[in-house]
């Protein structure tokens, strides 16, 4: 029957991207009748005509718009309707599985808009369509239509409601449709109570006079309020530094345009790429030596976060500003960032001196995305606005397993729920060592289930006793009567690499190397070399144990671990001998702490590879008294590093068996760095030598035990795997020893992954088979 009808659903990320334009135009150029709808699970088309003019119009699916993504597309025979021509029809709700889209920054048609004086949307800082704009930050609820989200409240004026009606306009159904007459408006404020307002054009100006002046502008963007100043001003940066009690961590920069970003850092073609990805993370890049960022933007950093403008508001703030902005998140040291406006004034008081705001409500908080090249390839280091909550595939042996929540870990705390083929990993929301973060990971929890529709009958959770994610996940099994699962640390965090990549072909060489994570043995692992399936993990090798003198303090003060690591590898007489010597335990109370080490009073043994890290930066002057932020000083030790690449010898470790497992023993190690510090090495040499010789030993260690094993793939993951000058040597030479390298690029090697792990193993543990 030639005019019999068809219909075709469509499920992926299809709502909030212009597919049903797309389906529109596809289908008046095939000539087919019918209808395209959005449903709560995906994209519902029925048409009439030929057979061959249907199969055009579903073989035109598999070029879709670029921010979409098609899961499935099942076909069935319909009753003819009466259309008349090609419609598209009112949304219609259903069981929720669809896909919902990251906020995409504003494109090159939006740019030329607000540049140009002619047109309607010259210089509005909310111009948006169909391939640009707020997303996930403006969705209240699914299907995806402007009612349903926080543009519900600005009425479409006549010349925006007839764009967002004309199949043919690129603005047609872009649901945060808006122009200067109907949609968001600035507001400028320069104190706290409000009493001072500037509104529209000139609110733009006065924020960009009060940066230009040197002051500290609170700015309202698609996921929450930055805090921004002149990055090239020393005093404005400690300002900000001082006000936000954020000392040392490095801070992100915004720069104009591409021409400005290679003005200020050496950009490889996958960096640019990078930067002006519709995702427009910040983007780790190696500073130009004569650049003039103000040094306290990335103290001690070889490298910087950049990203460009990615909202018109920041196009039209940095075209007036001129120069290179910091773009700090608006909150309280170690508090959620804020995003509404009347918290922003309250929160922000003594730290901001004027806010520039506006009126569009944002539905949920996104900090931005952090990405960094290695291997030539993009890896995300936070997830983030652009990237949340786009779906990862889920390999097909965990497809068939009951739908899980993984809450992840205590640091750089994210979460992942899973439903079939697919896992949502949450945006970043912070550590869980402040009630806040644990406010928000249970208020965005169940933002992502309503959204989604998923109700988990698994609940996965970190086997450490004392993490407060445990703690959480237990009380929602508990409340919910959800079968709770324990994954250990560093089986969740090789799990995930293995997820992302696909694998499903038995066991890997797992390479896992971070700060700390609960080991079944009762010590706080850290540098572990395991053979992992989904089900299970067995530790083969790790770096000797050493305690923790102090517990977490030790995890904060790096000179604890210089202290335990010389102890053990030349003896408490031989460390006295050379303890003077060294600034960093100068005026340390080491008999106190050898004698709390001796007895194991609260001094924990631990194989951490980032506690190596913070010892070896502590012997070399490089890492501060007491940390400001986790992992300080192990990037000063990576930045000093790539600053000597090459120049020296490698310091080697030791290798050895005890107890049926390889030991790593970085005693040797030690006692060469004691004696090319005599010698007058440089910490960057030194700096440098500590990286070869850990790349080496665990490649050797790892190409040992796979031959050991049959097994010749390797993945690697923890949060030290975000270092490019280890990983750039570490690869090759396991690549060398015939060994297949995984890591992940989409999900966070470090904490920020560890929920997908967690999801994969306790998928794995109860598939339906």
């Amino acid at each position: 029957m030639p005019d019999c009808a068809e219909e075709i659903f469509v499920t992926g990320l299809v709502q909030g991207v212009g597919f049903r334009p797309f389906v529109w135009r596809l289908a008046q150029k095939l000539g087919l009748h019918g209808y395209v709808r959005n449903c709560g699970n995906g994209v519902r088309i029925v048409v009439a005509g030929p057979p061959d003019q249907r199969a055009a119009l579903v073989e035109g699916l598999a070029y879709p718009p670029a921010r979409a993504r098609i899961v499935t597309i099942e076909r069935s025979m319909v009753a003819k309707g009466g259309w008349q021509g090609f419609t598209i029809e009112v949304s219609q709700p259903g069981a929720v599985q669809v896909g919902i889209v990251a906020d995409m920054a504003v494109c090159t048609a939006c740019n030329a808009e607000i540049a140009d004086k002619n047109d309607r949307r010259h210089q509005y800082a909310f111009t948006n369509c169909i391939d640009c704009g707020p997303r996930f930050s403006i969705v209240t609820g699914v299907p995806y239509d402007r009612i349903r989200t926080t543009m519900a409240g600005f009425s479409m004026c006549s010349a925006c409601g007839a764009e967002y009606a004309n199949p043919q306009d690129r603005r047609f159904h872009a649901q945060p449709i808006a122009c200067p007459v109907c949609g968001p408006q600035l507001t400028f404020i320069s104190d706290q109570h409000g009493s001072s307002q500037v509104l529209g054009d000139t609110a733009l100006d006065r924020a960009v006079a009060s940066l230009l002046a040197g002051q500290i502008v609170a700015i309202k963007g698609i996921g929450g309020f930055h805090l921004a100043c002149l990055a090239c001003s020393e005093v404005a940066v400690d300002a900000l530094r001082a006000r936000k009690h954020r000392p040392t961590r490095p801070l992100a920069v915004m720069v104009r345009d591409m021409p400005m970003a290679e003005a200020y850092a050496s950009l490889c073609a996958v960096e640019r790429q990078a930067l002006e990805d519709v995702s427009a993370p910040v983007v780790l890049v190696r500073k130009r030596r004569a650049c003039s960022l103000a040094p306290n933007v990335a103290p001690g950093m070889e490298r910087v976060g950049l990203l460009l403008p990615y909202t018109p508001l920041h196009v039209l703030l940095m075209q007036k500003v001129g120069q290179p902005l910091v773009m700090s998140s608006a909150n309280r040291s170690g508090l959620p960032q804020a995003i509404h406006n009347a918290a922003a004034l309250a929160d922000l008081q003594g730290i901001a001196d004027a806010w520039l705001m506006h009126d569009r409500p944002i539905a949920r908080r996104l900090d931005d995305s952090v990405v960094r090249v290695l291997g030539e390839q993009v890896r995300v280091l936070r997830r983030g606005r652009g990237l949340a909550p786009e779906p990862l595939a889920l390999p097909a042996l965990l497809a068939k397993s009951p739908p899980i929540m993984a809450i992840g870990g205590d640091l750089k705390a994210a979460f992942c729920l899973t439903q079939g083929n697919r896992a949502l990993l949450s945006h970043h929301l912070g550590d869980m060592g402040q009630l806040a973060t644990e406010q928000a990971m249970l208020t965005t929890l169940a933002d992502y289930r309503a959204l989604f529709g998923q109700t988990p009958a698994i609940i996965a959770v970190d086997a450490h006793p004392g993490y407060r994610s445990r703690a959480l996940g237990q009380k929602l099994a508990e409340q919910q009567s959800w079968l709770l699962e324990t994954v250990w640390h560093h089986h969740a965090h090789i799990a995930a690499t293995m997820v992302e990549n696909g694998w499903q072909q038995g066991p890997v060489l797992g390479l896992a190397l971070d700060g700390t994570g609960y080991g079944p043995d009762g010590t706080l692992w850290g540098c572990e070399i395991l053979v992992c399936d989904y089900a299970h993990m067995t530790r083969v090798g790790h770096l000797a144990t050493v305690p923790m003198p102090g517990g977490e303090k030790a995890a904060r003060e790096p000179w604890r671990m210089l202290l335990s690591h010389l102890d053990n590898a030349l003896g408490v007489e031989g460390a006295s001998k050379v303890q003077a010597q060294l600034c960093a335990l100068k005026d340390k109370q080491v008999d106190t702490l050898r004698s709390m080490a001796r007895a194991g009073l609260n001094s924990p043994l631990t194989s951490s590879a980032g506690r190596l890290f913070d010892a070896m930066a502590a012997l070399i002057g490089h890492a501060p008294p007491s940390m400001s932020y986790e992992g300080e000083a192990a990037l000063q030790l990576e930045a000093l590093a790539e600053r000597a690449e090459g120049t020296c010898a490698p310091l080697e470790f030791g290798v050895r068996m005890r107890q049926k497992l390889l030991e790593i023993d970085p005693a040797p190690m030690w006692r060469a760095a004691l004696h090319r510090l005599a010698e007058g090495s440089s910490s960057a040499e030194l700096a440098w030598a500590f990286h070869a010789g850990l790349a080496h030993v665990l490649a050797r260690a790892s190409a040992q035990l796979a031959r050991h094993a049959g097994l010749s793939t390797v993945a690697l993951a923890g949060g030290v795997m975000h270092n490019g000058v280890l990983v750039s040597m570490l690869v090759p030479l396991l690549q060398s020893s015939g060994l297949r390298v995984l890591m992940p690029a989409q999900v966070p090697v470090g904490d920020g992954g560890l929920a997908m792990g967690q999801a994969a193993v306790a998928a794995y543990r109860h598939r339906q088979l």
